[in-house]
């Protein structure tokens, strides 16, 4: 695989919760998007671990080409 896959062009909003861990997909073939479920055991892509600072709502990336992972940085605006 040579790149991850773009479930959505659009940010997922998750209410997260201070001090819980998150596994943000990378590779986009999670069924349980914008997070990990296993699909990416046949990839060279692995998660990304994100813990939440605060509770507060946060734009997760669905197109899977943020700089600022697992974050949206707006990336999806410039993919066709």
């Amino acid at each position: 695989m040579s790149g991850p896959e773009i479930p959505q062009k659009s940010p997922y909003p998750v209410e997260v919760v201070e001090g819980k861990k998150y596994f943000w997909c990378a590779c986009g073939k999670s069924a349980r998007q914008p997070f990990c479920d296993g699909a990416h055991a046949d990839t060279d892509i692995t998660p990304l671990h994100y813990t939440a600072t605060t509770d507060k709502t946060l734009f997760f990336c669905g197109c899977k080409h943020t700089a600022s992972a697992p974050l949206c940085d707006g990336s999806h605006n410039a993919l066709d």
